[in-house]
């Protein structure tokens, strides 16, 4: 029953994958119409919070350069390279979480699957996310970290992000909607997990823990930073070399997304209930 909950989800994804594209974009523009400077704030947004980490870290106060497979990388590019990724984790993460929910009264007006309302939430986030990409690049050629062979491997963890929060949002919307505590939970979860997935600090500083350290690589989040910091870099075929944990990683996901599946097929028929 799992399996064949996942291969509807699966398959309502691809049959409505045009209309999942432009709500996502109507969502971008409803979410910023009353902005002058419109979707503009989507991207002015988080590039003012690099410039604080600039500032602090690479003028104020430097820090320590940090080692990327076999090179030595300032503090504010690692940074800079990871900081990103966790945007998009923790926007589209905590969206989609509220997606089913705060839309309850338009449910029975809907003429096509509830798993589209989660999809296309985080594909809204997801273009921002390119584009904010797009701008580290571009920071990245002017400072010597050109584009590389391994930018092939980026595209797919770029895909392997999408996938993981989709399938994590299948489940907390579901639980978000039978409970609303668990988007606060979930909330407040994440701000902590923002220290504990290496974004933010090299977890190699734990080396005399190597208990400590593996436990946190149980995070999947984890293996996201890492891929996306040795492909920018160019340092690694990190989800090769490292095959054991990317093995770890789509087990993970699968699992989620099997859960997630069954729980969204089993109440979203009673979803209306909970208005």
């Amino acid at each position: 029953m799992s399996m064949k909950s996942a291969i509807n989800v699966i398959k309502e994804q691809v049959n409505y994958f045009h209309l999942i594209r432009r709500l996502s974009l109507y969502e971008m523009k409803s979410q910023n119409r009353n902005n002058y400077l419109g979707m503009a704030w989507e991207v002015l947004n988080p590039a003012i919070q690099i410039l604080i980490y600039w500032f602090v870290f690479g003028t104020l106060r430097t820090r320590d350069d940090v080692a990327v497979g076999d090179m030595d990388i300032p503090f504010f590019f690692w940074l800079l390279t990871a900081f990103f990724l966790w945007l998009f984790f923790y926007q589209g993460t905590v969206q989609g979480s509220k997606s089913i929910y705060s839309r309850l009264g338009i449910l029975s007006k809907m003429n096509f699957p509830m798993s589209v309302i989660p999809a296309f939430v985080i594909s809204s986030k997801f273009y921002i996310h390119l584009a904010m990409m797009g701008i580290v690049i571009i920071i990245l050629q002017f400072n010597g970290y050109y584009i590389n062979s391994h930018y092939v491997q980026l595209l797919y963890f770029i895909v392997a992000a999408f996938v993981f929060i989709f399938a994590l949002s299948l489940i907390t919307s579901t639980l978000s909607t039978i409970i609303r505590d668990v988007h606060m939970f979930l909330n407040s979860t994440l701000r902590m997990l923002l220290y504990l997935s290496g974004v933010l600090w090299p977890i190699s500083i734990l080396g005399n823990m190597e208990w400590l350290m593996n436990l946190m690589k149980l995070n999947p989040l984890f293996y996201l930073v890492q891929g996306y910091r040795h492909s920018l870099f160019g340092t690694e075929w990190y989800a090769v070399t490292q095959w054991e944990y990317t093995l770890y990683f789509w087990v993970l996901v699968a699992v989620l997304f099997i859960i997630g599946s069954a729980l969204h097929m089993k109440f979203r028929r009673h979803f209306i209930d909970y208005l």
